[in-house]
């Protein structure tokens, strides 16, 4: 950083999370019986001093009167801060070490507790100003410095006036009488910090409102950590993403907009301009008109287990990492298949039905055990090779068939083709994925060679069954049930009305693309699914990607990592390190795997690199895609 430039930085809630106040409320009033009511005292002080419309001092006072704190409870306040100083803050201490000496602290809170946090990040105590407890003998706070300007309305001005500053004064903060500083003409700019807290009174008054120190360190070209603030990455969350997924992302610094429905394309293609990262579930189609109007997205997040709805070849040729769910609903879907191949083996769904109209048909008739029954799995990945086990410990029989040479679990059998397993078993389950070679997999052809009797289940994709084929086979009785979980055709949102030739069909359960849809799976695919996007962002990890090679490497703390997609072609790694060779950068480490389309190279330099060095990397031929982590 240029010494004409010097920061004032705010310590409540900017330089760490908290109010340090309302902490020290906590462990002062830890059994006081009224607790909670003095606590909310305090915070509605604080915010009334923040926002200015209580007089500081009389702020302080009415605090302090409720607080009583000592010097052991001081001691403990610092512990309890330390690990609360604000997520940037954090990121970027190599920065605040380096450039200490132009830092400044000003806080109308207390020196006593706030030079013990700022040190551990470089800065001195001779550069923090606030306020002074004041103890008796036995260590109990009885009063603070009167004399301390910072102790009064106005305080934080009068204090810069007084250091007489040199060069240009930016003052970060989230408060009212930060905002004073800008305002006396003590400084050239004002950022409103709302990383922590909002407040409009402050931000309507700001020159730049900072989501972070990332956000203030990029607008003045000295971001250290990384190359691009978090708070500028767009997110968009399609279809009800579940709420943890999109705390994740808000935690992790984004700027997060939720959607709750599906998009059309043409919504789509427009919203999707400025997003960075989409957060997809089942109904949303990416296709190459959305993405060839996606200029800035750097990945897609399918909330879920198929990636079909996205054109995968066009995102890996556009540089665009997809990540998916594979397992995080695995056991929900099993789970609502066991179920309902007993419904329909006991034929309950008819039954309950005709219950419900005042029918009471007490009968065995059509009405099975599923022990020893026959059950024929269609695609034995993730789901259907847990369903074998589950079944088989209720004492089916399985056989299954998939394109793809899989070991069998337990004692389930492989077959030779899907035409012996459907002529073989009493009960099919479909778990396949949604490749237009699947297409009608399930047509009128195949419907027949089951054996008369049997019952289908389809929890996998709509186009896979012939539906027309279907309601034939469930009409004659050469099916005798079915279980329908996916359609070709599916309502956008929960207020378009559903369509179907099932309806109505006898022993038919039909259920709204809820296989997946269970409080732990949702939890755990919101999980999954912004941690693989998260650590492709921060370290360039691919591992899980279901279009880029796949790459899992640590995080490199005394280095540089650069990114590095390209066509598939011979020669693009020889012209990176030639480039890197020509401006004398060593290279710490190196990493590239290919797939069929693309190259995917990380390179971790040991120095400073310049701007050259990026605009030669963006222009190698071949070049899809270049950026710079950290």
């Amino acid at each position: 950083m240029p010494s004409n430039k010097k920061f004032i930085i705010d310590f409540d809630s900017t330089f760490t999370q908290v109010e340090a106040l309302d902490v020290l409320g906590e462990i002062t009033l830890k059994d006081d019986p009224k607790k909670e009511d003095k606590l909310q005292a305090i915070k509605d002080i604080t915010d009334m001093g923040m926002d200015g419309s209580l007089n500081f001092r009389e702020s302080l006072e009415r605090r302090l009167d409720i607080l009583r704190p000592n010097k052991n409870q001081i001691t403990e306040l610092i512990h309890a801060l330390k690990p609360k100083v604000s997520k940037s803050f954090r990121r970027n201490k190599e920065f605040l070490e380096e450039h200490a000496d132009d830092i400044i602290i000003i806080s109308n809170g207390f020196k006593d507790f706030i030079a013990p946090i700022v040190a551990d990040y470089g800065i001195k105590t001779d550069n923090v100003f606030a306020n002074d407890f004041i103890y008796d003998d036995s260590g109990k706070v009885i009063d603070f410095n009167r004399e301390n300007v910072l102790s009064r309305n106005g305080g934080k001005s009068e204090t810069i006036k007084r250091l007489n500053l040199q060069g240009d004064i930016y003052v970060i903060g989230d408060g009212y009488t930060d905002y004073e500083i800008k305002a006396a003409g003590l400084a050239n700019k004002f950022y409103a910090f709302t990383e922590n807290v909002k407040r409009a009174k402050v931000t309507s008054k700001a020159d730049h409102i900072a989501p972070s120190l990332d956000e203030i360190l990029y607008v003045n070209k000295m971001n250290k950590k990384y190359s691009y603030p978090k708070s500028r990455i767009n997110v968009l969350l399609l279809e009800n993403v579940h709420p943890v997924g999109v705390e994740l992302m808000r935690h992790e610094g984004y700027n997060v907009e939720v959607v709750t429905s599906a998009l059309s394309e043409d919504e789509l293609a427009e919203k999707i301009k400025n997003v960075s990262i989409l957060g997809i579930r089942s109904k949303t189609n990416v296709t190459k008109k959305v993405l060839d109007n996606a200029n800035r997205l750097i990945s897609i997040g399918a909330f879920c287990i198929g990636t079909n709805q996205i054109d995968l070849e066009t995102c890996t040729e556009k540089g665009i990492a997809v990540f998916n769910a594979p397992f995080s609903n695995t056991r929900s879907v099993v789970e609502m298949a066991i179920a309902e191949i007993i419904f329909l083996m006991r034929n309950f769904h008819d039954k309950s039905h005709g219950m419900h109209q005042g029918k009471w048909d007490k009968s065995a008739t059509g009405s099975f055990e599923i022990r020893g029954k026959k059950l024929g799995i269609i695609g034995y990945g993730n789901i259907g090779a847990q369903l074998s086990v589950l079944a088989e410990n209720m004492g089916m029989d399985v056989y299954y068939y998939d394109i793809i040479e899989k070991l069998a679990l337990g004692n389930a059998t492989k077959l030779s083709s899907l035409d012996e397993l459907l002529a073989t078993c009493d009960v099919i389950s479909l778990h396949v994925d949604g490749r237009k070679d699947n297409k009608n997999l399930i047509d009128a052809g195949k419907i027949g060679l089951m054996k008369k009797g049997s019952y289908l289940l389809n929890l996998s994709r709509g186009h896979v069954v012939d539906i027309k084929a279907l309601k034939t086979a469930l009409d004659s009785g050469h099916i005798s049930g079915a279980a329908v979980d996916v359609f070709p055709e599916e309502p956008k949102n929960n207020d378009e009305p559903f369509v179907s030739e099932l309806i109505g069909s006898r022993n038919t359960i039909l259920t709204p693309h809820i296989g997946g849809s269970t409080s732990e799976a949702q939890v755990n695919i919101a999980q999954f699914v912004p941690g693989k996007i998260m650590e492709y962002i921060n370290t360039g990890n691919t591992y899980n990607s279901v279009n880029f090679p796949n790459i899992q490497l640590p995080f490199l703390k005394d280095a540089h990592r650069l990114i590095h997609i390209h066509q598939n072609e011979p020669g693009v790694l020889a012209k990176i390190n030639q480039c890197l060779a020509k401006h004398e950068i060593n290279i710490v480490g190196q990493y590239l795997k290919t797939n069929e389309k693309i190259g995917y190279v990380i390179t971790d330099i040991d120095k400073a690199y310049s701007p050259e060095v990026i605009d030669s990397m963006r222009t190698i031929p071949g070049t899809i895609r270049f950026r710079v982590l950290y």
